[in-house]
């Protein structure tokens, strides 16, 4: 994407790319977020991955997932939300570490976004970072249950079936629901393909972060459920969470180079 040399694993110093992300700057809210987590085998997960990446694990395991999020009043910050459009969007993530400015980060690379807005697929990848797929969405949603089906137009596809409960419970991940919440903080930067080597970065600001636990009733995912990429018993469904009206603001993060 540029020619810039940079160390490996750190942000592209090119004053041209650093610019054109740092500009862009969208203000949202999370009108509902369900995260859903797999454990997974670090083996078959590192080879899935581009550099500098690798998986970040838990108690021996990585961490993938995916991520139904319904965004309203999706603006360029500084505008009134009234002008800001609203989407059903899903993401396939899976959590990483890096070495950048020689520390080691923490974040998720997002191999596939897909969406219901055609606006939001015109502009993923060209006005903010991340291009998005196609698909259609099915939902239905109370204050105790979340049901989402999503079928992407390139065969893609998701559907998960939960239920809204006081607390994390059968999670080989995390011991209780604050341990989920403080991880998927903390890994609050995602990283998508440019299409070149450089990886695009967004990362997800907000004061008012706030997640509930959830039951997992029926949950499937046409990646993690495909032997071909993921070996039966190498992906396990572990957790679900979810977050509701938060206000959130996504900074787009200088291009990140492999080498």
């Amino acid at each position: 994407m540029d020619d810039a040399t940079t160390a490996p694993g750190r942000p592209s110093t090119d004053p041209t790319v650093r610019a054109r992300r740092l500009a862009v700057q969208l203000s949202a809210e999370v009108e509902r977020r369900l995260l859903l987590s797999w454990r997974a085998d670090p083996d078959v997960v590192a080879p899935l991955l581009p550099a500098p990446f690798r998986p970040q694990l838990v108690d021996g395991a990585a961490v993938v997932g995916v991520c139904l999020i319904r965004l309203g009043s999706v603006r360029p910050r500084g505008l009134p939300a009234a002008v800001g459009l609203r989407a059903e969007n899903a993401a396939h993530r899976m959590a990483v570490t890096w070495d950048e400015d020689g520390e080691e980060r923490s974040g998720v690379w997002i191999p596939q976004r897909h969406t219901g807005s055609r606006l939001v697929a015109l502009a993923g990848g060209r006005l903010f970072p991340g291009t998005h797929g196609r698909a259609r969405f099915d939902v239905e949603e109370s204050e105790d249950r979340v049901r989402v089906a999503m079928d992407a137009f390139d065969g893609t596809s998701l559907a998960a079936d939960v239920e809204v409960v006081p607390e994390l419970h059968g999670s080989a991940l995390f011991a209780d629901l604050a341990a989920a919440s403080a991880f998927f903080e903390a890994g609050s930067t995602g990283w998508s393909a440019t299409g070149g080597t450089s990886h695009d970065g967004m990362h997800l600001g907000t004061d008012a972060w706030n997640v509930d636990a959830c039951r997992p009733l029926d949950v499937r995912s046409s990646l993690y459920d495909d032997p071909a990429v993921f070996p039966p018993g190498s992906a396990v469904l572990d957790d679900a969470l979810l977050m509701r009206r938060v206000p959130v603001t996504w900074t787009a993060l200088p291009s990140l180079m492999p080498t």
